[in-house]
């Protein structure tokens, strides 16, 4: 008996019966008793210490020193991301690594990653700086090289116009030029640089501006890309000198350069210096390449080694923060030797809980062993389901709706069975069905590979619902077989077709000239059918009505789980006149109505339903004539009708004044009692005080009824009505199978051509998939989870308990995934 306390019971329909624990833990040992309970994974803490901001909490500098480690954390990730990198998977946890241990490990390695990071900047900058220089000065030699043939040209032409005949119409002021005393002509001043392609124009425009035109400027395009020293980008840039006249022109020059953003670098006219200068600059930058690599090098080797242990120290991380954190939620005790929690956990855990505790106790040599006590409360404990992979998905649908309260009646368990066939029901061909179960066996099969990998957002929906998928599959092909349907085409699966014709001249496109020649066929919808002119309304009428039987016998299912509900809570004023009256009213109508169409079915009569159920309300006592199905029909529909009409006031008025008479006989019979229960004056006045907030308001009871009423009796009809949704998405899906297979492939295959039909094949490849396999797959889907959170839950579910989380480092490691 004690080992099956030792597993949770696995049953769905009632939540895991929970407990509220006090724990009395000595803090030399509050750290590893956390740790424990989070590996557990068992224990939901309250907070005890909600008064209270996180600046003034006990362990706040303690997170503090965590998030600080988390940082740097984040910060070689960047520098692994940027070195092309990613975190070991490998990494096994070595308990041996010790938080304070940890500390100054990370800040040694951020600091070395600083300093290689700067010297790396540092040395990147001069090499970008060197290979412009380089540039500048091959650029700006070809300028001078160029200049200087153009003056040594124009000088022999002067030279030559001297030597020839001296005429009078030679120009004076040339003669004065060339003997002018070479100190008094003007010295040209020079910047040279780089500046950015794009602004090169402008640069242009500005400088002439600011010069009134007194510079000269020559430019010369660099043909590749070069790494810009200041911002590290790969941009194109253009090689400028500018000649100028004087020091107020060369200043706005280099104010100009400098709001440009161009590089000036110096130059020399000399034209050996220019060659041993790039013979110099050359052979610095293979040095500055070599330090560079072997730089980069070393940094890959430290970022693998931070690599490999990444995944460890930030789940370390992630544990000391989140237990540090758990610690600021309990209450020290006045004595400060003591750390008091308090928390919920599931009763089947309780001796796994104590050996947690026995166990921290024991590792960290503490004198003195953690307390376990179970309180007493009138808390509403936390719902807790344990589910497994194939039963989460589907518990997740209902949770979306709302939690259930604690040991309320789950519909997870129903809603495993239920809502794939429902589902089904509108998407019944056992073609797509196969094709659903196609898709979802690659992500069962591979479950594992997906686990553990980061999956979009639409892959991570899909893969977490492959049960559900899965299932839907099943049930889908389950109910093809039923309408006979593969892809819109019938098949004789089961047998011949109970139906032949009369005569060679009939056709298949009527019944008319069609008879019953053998037995019935024996499961599902005979394959004669399809394509016959009565096909549509036989499987109208036959859609419809099993439509109208699936929603009244689901909507019973919800009111019966509604007694299950009050007879667990034992609440028997909920038995009486909710689920009594609830019975009668769905039954004397749409009860009725589903026992007429079952009926109907094994009499095969033709009686007109509708006329039934119309008249049953406006001429009870009239004659049913030929519309009566079976013996004592017309006093059975009185009967009900009357059930149906007393039910209404049955569910409105007994319970509103009934709850009243209970909180009268309570509130008078407590009022007595206590004088010679409670001896201490102050116990008395708190229980006065707290019985007289709990005043019984009736006009807000009576509403509330009152409401519950209207609603349950006209939600009776609509969702009746809302069930026909089966009948016709399910119609909708067959005739949109059927337009496919005969407008697009048959049509196709009619033209005896093999391009034609390779196109129609691929058009009705992609219809079938885009429109039956993804668009009708999400409304069908879409319409069962209506009906299984407004049709089938509302009759029993409040959906108004939360959820049960207990502290685990299970959800880091996921997270951490």
């Amino acid at each position: 008996m004690g080992e099956g306390r030792q597993r949770p019971t696995m049953d769905l329909l009632r939540s895991e019966p929970m407990q509220l624990v006090q724990l009395i833990i000595p803090i030399e040992s509050a750290h590893r008793t956390i740790s424990y309970l989070g590996d557990l994974g068992f224990f939901q803490f309250k907070d005890l210490n909600s008064e209270k901001s996180p600046f003034q909490r006990t362990y706040a500098s303690q997170i503090k020193r965590c998030g600080e480690m988390a940082r740097k954390l984040r910060f070689f990730k960047d520098q692994m991301t940027k070195a092309g990198l990613s975190p070991s998977v490998r990494s096994a946890m070595n308990d041996s690594v010790d938080l304070d241990n940890l500390e100054v490990k990370l800040g040694e390695l951020e600091s070395e990653l600083i300093e290689m990071n700067a010297n790396h900047e540092k040395l990147q900058q001069s090499y970008n700086e060197l290979v412009e220089y380089k540039l500048v000065v091959q650029k700006a030699g070809e300028f001078f090289h160029s200049a200087q043939s153009s003056a040594a040209a124009k000088q022999r032409e002067v030279e030559a116009q001297q030597r020839g005949e001296g005429s009078i119409d030679s120009p004076l002021l040339l003669e004065q030029e060339m003997v002018t005393d070479p100190s008094k002509q003007v010295k040209l001043g020079y910047v040279s640089g780089l500046v950015l392609r794009e602004k090169s124009l402008a640069f242009e425009r500005i400088l002439f501006r600011a010069t009134r035109g007194n510079v000269f400027l020559k430019q010369s395009v660099v043909e590749d890309p070069v790494t810009d020293p200041a911002s590290g980008e790969k941009v194109e840039k253009n090689v400028f000198v500018v000649f100028y006249s004087g020091e107020r022109a060369r200043n706005k020059i280099v104010k100009i350069c400098e709001a440009f953003g161009a590089n000036r670098y110096q130059f020399t006219e000399d034209l050996g210096r220019q060659f041993q200068i790039i013979t110099e600059v050359s052979g610095r930058l293979e040095e500055l390449k070599t330090t560079i690599d072997v730089g980069l090098v070393h940094q890959s080797n430290l970022l693998q080694t931070i690599a490999y242990h990444f995944e460890q120290w930030s789940l370390l991380v992630k544990k000391d923060k989140s237990i540090y954190h758990t610690l600021n939620m309990l209450s020290i005790d006045v004595t400060k030797k003591c750390l008091v929690a308090e928390g919920w956990c599931p009763v089947f855990a309780t001796s796994k809980i104590q050996n947690v505790l026995q166990q921290a106790t024991v590792d960290s040599n503490s004198q003195v062993g953690a307390i376990f006590h179970v309180l007493q409360t009138k808390e509403s404990p936390p719902t807790y389901f344990h589910t497994n992979k194939f039963t989460s998905a589907f518990q997740e649908i209902v949770d979306a709706y709302g939690i259930a309260k604690y040991q309320e009646a789950n519909p997870g368990v129903f809603t495993i069975i239920t809502f794939p066939f429902l589902f089904a029901v509108m998407f019944g061909d056992w073609g797509h069905g196969i094709c659903l179960l196609l898709a979802t066996s690659y992500f069962i099969i591979r479950e594992k590979k997906f686990s553990s990998q980061k999956l979009g957002d639409i892959t991570e929906m899909i893969f977490g619902g492959r049960y559900v998928i899965m299932m839907m599959a099943l049930f889908s092909i389950y109910t093809g077989l039923i309408y006979n349907e593969f892809f819109s085409v019938p098949f004789e699966l089961f047998g011949p077709s109970a139906y032949g014709c009369r005569d060679p001249s009939c056709r298949d496109a009527s019944t008319a000239g069609l008879v019953k020649v053998r037995a019935t066929y024996p499961f599902g919808v005979d394959p004669k059918w399809h394509g016959t002119r009565s096909e549509l309304p036989f499987l109208n009428s036959l859609k419809m009505k099993m439509s109208i039987l699936l929603g009244v016998a689901q909507m019973n299912l919800g009111i019966i789980l509604s007694y299950f509900n009050a007879k667990f809570y034992e609440n028997e004023l909920n038995i009486r006149y909710q689920f009594v009256p609830q019975m009668i009213f769905l039954n004397s109508l749409f009860g009725y109505l589903s026992l007429l169409i079952v009926v109907k079915w094994c009499t095969g009569s033709q009686a007109d339903l509708y006329h039934v159920m119309i008249y049953m309300f406006l001429s009870p006592t009239d004659d049913l004539g030929e519309n009566q199905l079976f013996f004592g029909q017309k006093f059975l529909q009185i009967v009900l009708l009357l059930a149906a009409l007393v039910s209404v006031p049955w569910m409105l008025f007994p319970k509103p004044f009934l709850l009243k008479k209970q909180h009268d006989e309570r509130h008078r019979g407590q009022s007595y009692a206590l004088l010679d229960s409670l001896d201490d004056p102050a116990e008395i006045e708190l229980h006065h005080g707290s019985n007289s907030h709990e005043e019984f308001e009736f006009s807000e009871v009576f509403v509330h009824q009152l409401i519950h009423t209207i609603e349950f009796v006209l939600g009776a009809v609509s969702n009746t009505a809302s069930y026909l949704r089966l009948w016709a998405l399910s119609l909708a899906h067959s005739e949109l199978s059927s337009v496919f297979y005969d407008k697009v492939l048959l049509l196709a295959w009619g033209f005896n051509n093999i391009i034609i039909l390779i196109v129609g094949i691929i058009v009705f490849i992609c219809a079938t998939v885009g429109v039956l396999l993804v668009m009708e797959t999400l409304s069908a889907f879409l319409h069962a989870l209506r009906l299984h959170w407004v049709e089938f839950q509302n009759k029993f579910y409040e959906g108004d308990g939360y959820k049960f989380q207990p502290f685990s480092f299970a959800l880091l490691s996921e997270e951490n995934k």
